[in-house]
């Protein structure tokens, strides 16, 4: 079970990274803010409310992907450009977390933060999950990294989604927070930056 002592390892571990990372990735970030609003005809900062450590809410920022409209999922895709759906399969939609990694809504690895609904109706020894911050990556992240695809090919996404993708993501989340180890977060790193 991760400590207290590893919690704070954790985050100074996750500050100084996205230290030394941030600056070179900035021009980048606000490069794709306006491919973004071009692309979408919104502005290219999306956020929304998740979940985060200990149940509590946070605001998550991404590269907006998805025109404005309803979104049902397992059908993401079908509202995004090609550049949207190359942001979305590259993960870069994703880099503007780096920020919500300083300011500690977030690490560079643990559960993926989800929608009110999920981990926050965690009960009993499924809550050790929200012990650690969200992750950028992670085991559940690593496992699921065609998630959306996966979904697309289902008649009900959400049922889908809720019985069995979010029950195996729980397992993966519990059996990553029994078993953490400092070295274990380098080497998801590692195996997330190899399967880009």
């Amino acid at each position: 079970m991760i400590t207290k002592t590893q919690l704070r390892i954790k985050r100074v571990f996750d500050f100084s990274l996205v230290i030394v990372f941030f600056p070179f990735l900035l021009i980048p970030i606000i490069i794709l803010i306006v491919i973004g609003t071009i692309d979408t005809k919104s502005y290219g900062i999306y956020t929304q409310y998740r979940i985060g450590q200990h149940g509590k809410p946070f605001k998550i920022y991404k590269i907006r992907t998805l025109k404005d409209g309803k979104h049902q999922l397992g059908h993401m895709n079908k509202y995004a450009s090609k550049v949207g759906v190359f942001l979305r399969k590259s993960k870069l939609n994703e880099l503007p977390q780096l920020f919500n990694v300083l300011i500690g809504d977030m690490s560079f690895v643990g559960p993926r933060p989800d929608l009110k609904g999920f981990a926050d109706e965690l009960k009993g020894e499924d809550r050790i999950v929200l012990l650690v911050k969200p992750g950028i990556t992670g085991p559940a992240t690593l496992k699921y990294k065609d998630e959306e695809r996966v979904l697309e090919r289902q008649k009900n996404p959400e049922h889908y989604n809720r019985t069995i993708i979010w029950v195996d993501k729980v397992k993966i989340n519990k059996k990553y927070v029994e078993n953490y180890s400092f070295y274990l977060d380098l080497t998801l790193i590692l195996k997330s930056i190899l399967n880009k």
